[in-house]
């Protein structure tokens, strides 16, 4: 709590001389005797204990009211985040090759699809503040969710994303022309695609390269993500990853490739991505206060208001 005017305090220095002036008349004596001795020894009635609430009241009132003058208040502290989001679109392959088992830890047995969702978990729940959409691929892609806020939903959904789901093909081509659909017409500050592959493009109506040219022409950056625990050759099959293809796509996009062979690359490749396409946010803070004068301005008016009426009875006229 904190006051709008705390010098006001002061007043209350001045409360103990003014319950005195008020009641120091009412201490002299009205009627005059020669004697009291036969005053002292009569019973006092419940009237004289009572009169000395007065002063009490009186004080009590005036305390209320120089509380009230000083208004007390509550502050209530509040943020107003401001962003300039990133709206993200992650494509995810789907195709047979990613139930290959090849990402298993010591502890846990983890086919690629497995080890993809438990990093997109983690990388969803970073991007508190981006809308984030996905689509799964293979012979032909499929959105899973669009761009959204709500990530708790957008996890339920990549949840359900399964191996040979969409055929046993790979369209890589179409997958990021159905992503860059998803990001046309955002205006966010950044628009970003991260696409992830364990194979190469062997189906489809347009070519990775192409598709990576409409990126570029709208703004889309796509990161692409090779992920597979086999060594790459010279000669690429349709089960391997095509590393040269992905390392063109990101370059023509203004973006990166990485190459995921295991669990711990894996997280440390969305890990790169997220810090690279960190959103801007600028916090302002600001206080709102809530008056609590009225209370003690009510209890100070109903104090005074009791005193004065009961002077007025035979309790403040008596001796």
């Amino acid at each position: 709590m904190s006051w709008r005017y705390p010098w006001l305090l002061l007043l209350a220095l001045a409360i103990p001389a003014l319950v005195y002036l008020r009641f120091a008349r009412r201490r002299r004596p009205t009627l005059q005797f020669s004697d009291a001795t036969l005053l002292a020894r009569l019973p006092a009635g419940w009237a004289v204990a009572a009169a000395r609430l007065l002063p009490a009241l009186y004080g009590l009132g005036l305390l209320c009211l120089v509380v009230a003058l000083a208004r007390p208040q509550k502050g209530l502290t509040e943020s107003r985040v401001r962003t300039e989001a990133v709206d993200i679109v992650l494509l995810v392959d789907v195709s047979p090759s990613m139930e290959t088992p090849d990402f298993s830890t010591v502890t846990r047995r983890l086919n690629r699809l497995d080890a993809v969702k438990l990093v997109l978990e983690k990388f969803i729940q970073s991007r508190e503040h981006d809308r984030l959409g996905m689509i799964g691929f293979s012979a032909m892609p499929y959105t899973l969710a669009p761009l959204t806020l709500d990530h708790d939903w957008l996890l339920q959904r990549m949840r359900q994303l399964r191996p040979s789901m969409l055929g046993d093909r790979t369209a890589i081509g179409d997958g990021i022309a159905s992503a860059i659909n998803r990001l046309r017409d955002s205006r966010a500050k950044s628009k970003v695609v991260v696409l992830l592959t364990d194979g190469m493009n062997n189906w489809g109506n347009l070519s990775p390269e192409n598709a990576a040219q409409a990126a570029k022409a709208l703004g889309i950056k796509v990161y692409s993500v090779g992920a597979s625990g086999r060594e790459a050759r010279f000669a690429v099959q349709d089960d391997e990853v095509d590393e040269a293809a992905l390392k063109k796509i990101a370059a023509i996009t203004g973006a990166l490739y990485f190459r995921a062979a295991d669990l711990t690359a894996l997280q440390k490749t969305y890990e790169q991505i997220d810090r690279m396409e960190k959103t801007d946010m600028e916090v302002e803070h600001f206080t709102r206060y809530r008056e609590l004068a009225p209370p003690w301005t009510l209890g100070a008016l109903l104090l005074l208001g009791l005193e004065m009426l009961l002077a007025l009875t035979r309790l403040g006229r008596l001796p």
